[in-house]
């Protein structure tokens, strides 16, 4: 079995890696500033779940236009282009005096930027390692975003006891230079894996990925049960208060876990037998939530949830299966755009739930609705997803 020595053997990944890292912790402290600003200003759950969670609905309405960018443009220049906007939008966080909807402004304008180059890094990544070490290198890369969300939500935690989110903005601009600098330094300069024009190429890929029988199903799955149970996390802050960057590190540290333990130990075979019941695990522990556990029950109950985030690695092991190489640019960007959404939809549902109910206990309610929903579809989605289970359909 490949190993976490040979993976961080390969110079490009390890720059990728990197970069990787830089850019997930700026996304975390922005995130977490934003919605905590969005909390004190406004009160309201609803507006702190779309602060969180809302911007990826601007990426959707753009990546019918925008997506195969992914595929048009040099990877290395993406990612660069990726770190000088993520630097933009924390600066700008930082002015005194915005009102709400002018965060939401700044918001809108970083993820339409990820519209276009959403696939670049994924697709990067299936050039830069053996197509047999796919999976454990994209576990490994998904430990940036596990490690960063504990480390980031922790000292972030701390650091708003202490200091203004201002703060917060303003070291996540900073990061995210770093990873425009790594990006920039570290990796070859490849050619575009694709030509044409943006709009027309993005129009047709995108209709022939989700018009196929076999993706389509893969697609969903990638999609709506993780967003449903991505709207219980969008909750943390009305359930916990100053205390939510706690359920939020235990969140990363059972993604964390998750990505590890399928991404290195488990074999091909059986890690494509585990995506439905990881994605029942996703969704069962919320359904205590009613009841009000204290933060560190919660904590632990959050923790097994997000160990069933690992299905994503066998889902996107099939995507890299049924597409070709001139597409994989454009089939990761909808992958990582349709997940964004689906994460969107759901804070936007969960939060009007929690508003809506308007009881002490709103948000633990909401939590185990957005729950029932995630094995709800699952279930439906059974069927379909086995026509992805064989090599032999590929969309190019």
């Amino acid at each position: 079995m490949t190993t976490y020595r040979a993976v961080f053997g390969i110079r490009e990944f390890r720059a990728l890696f990197v970069a990787r890292l830089f850019t997930m912790t700026a996304v975390v402290l922005s995130s977490l500033a934003l919605g905590t600003v969005m909390f004190r200003e406004t009160g309201s759950p609803f507006l702190t779940a779309v602060s969180l969670f809302g911007g990826p609905l601007v990426q959707l309405v753009t990546a019918r236009y925008l997506l195969a960018t992914s595929d048009l443009l040099r990877p290395r220049t993406a990612m660069v282009l990726m770190a000088v906007v993520a630097t933009t939008t924390a600066t700008l966080q930082t002015l005194p005096g915005l009102s709400w909807w002018a965060r939401f402004l700044i918001l809108a304008g970083g993820y339409v930027a990820m519209a276009a180059t959403s696939g670049t890094v994924l697709a990067l990544l299936s050039d830069i390692v053996p197509k047999e070490t796919f999976v454990l290198a994209r576990a490994t890369m998904n430990i940036t975003v596990g490690g960063m969300q504990i480390i980031g939500n922790g000292v972030g935690a701390v650091l708003l006891v202490v200091f203004s989110p201002s703060w917060l903005f303003g070291i996540a601009a900073l990061v995210s230079v770093a990873a425009g600098v790594t990006a920039r330094v570290g990796l070859v300069d490849r050619p575009p894996r694709a030509a044409g024009k943006v709009v027309e190429r993005s129009r047709r890929v995108n209709r022939e990925l989700l018009t196929s029988p076999v993706l389509r199903p893969l697609y969903l799955m990638m999609w709506v049960p993780n967003g449903l149970v991505v709207g219980c996390e969008a909750l943390f802050i009305p359930y916990a208060g100053n205390h939510a960057g706690y359920l939020l590190a235990a969140g990363a540290v059972g993604m964390l876990a998750g990505d590890v333990v399928i991404g290195r130990f488990v074999p091909e075979a059986l890690r494509d037998r585990l995506v439905l019941p990881l994605r029942g695990l996703l969704a069962v522990p919320f359904l205590v939530f009613p009841l009000s556990p204290p933060v560190p029950v919660a904590a632990v109950l959050v923790g097994l949830s997000a160990f069933g985030y690992a299905a994503s690695l066998p889902l996107q092991e099939r995507l890299v299966r049924h597409t070709g190489d001139e597409v994989r640019g454009q089939a990761f960007g909808l992958s990582s755009t349709g997940l964004m959404t689906g994460q969107a939809l759901g804070a936007v549902l969960a939060g009007g739930l929690a508003q809506l109910l308007g009881a002490p206990r709103a948000a633990g309610w909401a939590m185990a609705v957005m729950a029932l929903l995630s094995l709800l579809v699952t279930a439906l989605l059974r069927g379909g997803l086995r026509r992805s289970a064989h090599p032999e359909h590929q969309v190019r």
